[in-house]
């Protein structure tokens, strides 16, 4: 007696293992936190110091192919919670002179993964939105580390990125004519858990 299976049932047991295999080779989703995400920056003050900022409020989400060694960024910023621990200077950050969040209040990077080494990205190649302008703005991640979350049992996935900018080049170019330096660095400190 003939132990082969029939030739429909053949064609289900190869659909069904090539939507498995195509599950497992799906790149992987991860929402940033919220919480334990601050982007922030370093920009200079007449040159004789350097202002600290951060934003207090952003989202996004990133994408990881760990087999094809590729992967996104999308980071979203809310303009008007740019906080430099001092209410005075966040006041002036939110005026048309500088950042302005009543215009433009959502500033976003979107970039790709680039450059793994031993598993994990080295770099993004992406594009800054900022006061209404789109410039290129690449990344270097100095670290990039992945566990499983000690509460939801999750993958947990963060970052440290780096990178300069010229503010000028976005349309901001307050107190250039009192010597002020327009570069600005930008440090994107992110955390992400792996959607289910």
């Amino acid at each position: 007696m003939s132990t082969r299976k029939p030739f429909p049932q053949l064609l289900l047991a190869a659909a069904l293992s090539l939507s498995a295999a195509a599950t497992v080779a799906a790149p992987a989703v991860y929402e940033i936190d919220p919480a334990h995400t601050f982007p922030s920056f370093e920009a200079d003050h007449m040159g004789i110091s350097v202002w600290r900022g951060k934003f207090d409020r952003s989202s996004g989400e990133i994408t990881l192919d760990r087999e094809k060694q590729t992967g996104s960024v999308n980071v979203v910023i809310d303009t008007a919670s740019v906080d430099y621990g001092l209410d005075a200077m966040n006041t002036e950050a939110r005026k048309d002179t500088l950042l302005d969040t009543t215009k433009f209040p959502q500033a976003t990077y979107k970039g790709t993964l680039a450059d793994f080494r031993d598993g994990a990205p080295t770099r993004v190649k992406g594009e800054l939105t900022l006061h209404g302008v789109t410039r290129p703005v690449d990344l270097t991640i100095r670290r990039f580390k992945c566990i499983p979350h000690p509460l939801n049992k999750r993958e947990l996935c963060g970052a440290d990125a780096y990178g300069d900018f010229q503010r000028d080049a976005f349309g901001i170019d307050a107190g250039k004519d009192y010597g002020f330096d327009m570069t600005v660095s930008l440090r994107i400190q992110v955390e992400a858990t792996r959607k289910p």
